[in-house]
C-alpha cells in the first residue's frame, strides 16, 4: 500500500502550530514529531534534579529549566524540549514570545526504554551544534547510571559514568556535586 506524501512545513508554521497545540512536538527539517509522555520514574528524577540544582543554584549567573521549555538550533532546524536546561548568563530567545531559547549551557536528559538510543545517538549528533553547549548529561531512568559529556577547549567531547549510589556527580560548569542517591531519592 501506498504510503501518502509526508506535507513538510516552515519553522514558522512549525511555531504556529505548537503553540497553539496542547502537546509538545519536535521539528526537525520540515517535519513534526509528537513527544510522548513521561514515566512516574522519569518525572520523580526530573524534580528531584531540577530542585537540587535550583537550590544550589539560587542567587547565581544560572538557573535551570524543567521541560516546559523548547530549545532550538538554528544551525540544523531542531526545535525540542529537553528534560532539564541549565541556562547561564542573559537567556537568548528566538523570538519575542520568548518561549524558545538558543543558549542552553547544560541539557539533561532522562532516558526511557523508549528514547534512550535517541539521546544517546541522534540528538546528541544535532546538540553538539548549540555553540553554548559545555555539558550534556545523560540520566538512566531504569538504573542508577549518570553519563556526562564534556565539552573541552577543541570542540571534542570527554565521557565519564557514575553508577554508585554513594559516588558524587559533579555538572562542573556551575559547581553542583550531588551524590547519586539524592537523585534518585523516592525511587
Amino acid at each position: 500500500m501506498l504510503q501518502p506524501p509526508l506535507k513538510y512545513c516552515t519553522e514558522e508554521e512549525y511555531l504556529a502550530f505548537e503553540r497553539a497545540a496542547q502537546e509538545k512536538h519536535e521539528y526537525y527539517k520540515g517535519e513534526i514529531f509528537a513527544m510522548s509522555g513521561a514515566s512516574f520514574k522519569h518525572n520523580v528524577l526530573q524534580i528531584n534534579i531540577v530542585t537540587l540544582l535550583s537550590n544550589h543554584l539560587k542567587g547565581k549567573n544560572c538557573r535551570p529549566f524543567g521541560s516546559d521549555l523548547r530549545i532550538h538550533i538554528p544551525s540544523n532546524s531542531f526545535y525540542t524540549y529537553p528534560d532539564v536546561i541549565i541556562v547561564c548568563d542573559e537567556p537568548e530567545f528566538a523570538d519575542k514570545e520568548f518561549d524558545t531559547l538558543l543558549n542552553p549551557s547544560v541539557i539533561i536528559e532522562i532516558l526511557s526504554p523508549s528514547t534512550a538510543n535517541y539521546d544517546r545517538g541522534a540528538k546528541f549528533d544535532l546538540y553538539r551544534e548549540i555553540e553554548s553547549l559545555q555539558e550534556y548529561i545523560l540520566i538512566d531512568s531504569n538504573s542508577m547510571h549518570f553519563v556526562h559529556y564534556i565539552k573541552n577547549p577543541d570542540a571534542t567531547w570527554t565521557l565519564s559514568e557514575t553508577r554508585k549510589p554513594g559516588d558524587d556527580f559533579f555538572i562542573t560548569s556551575v559547581d553542583f556535586k550531588v551524590q547519586l542517591a539524592e537523585v534518585y531519592a523516592g525511587i
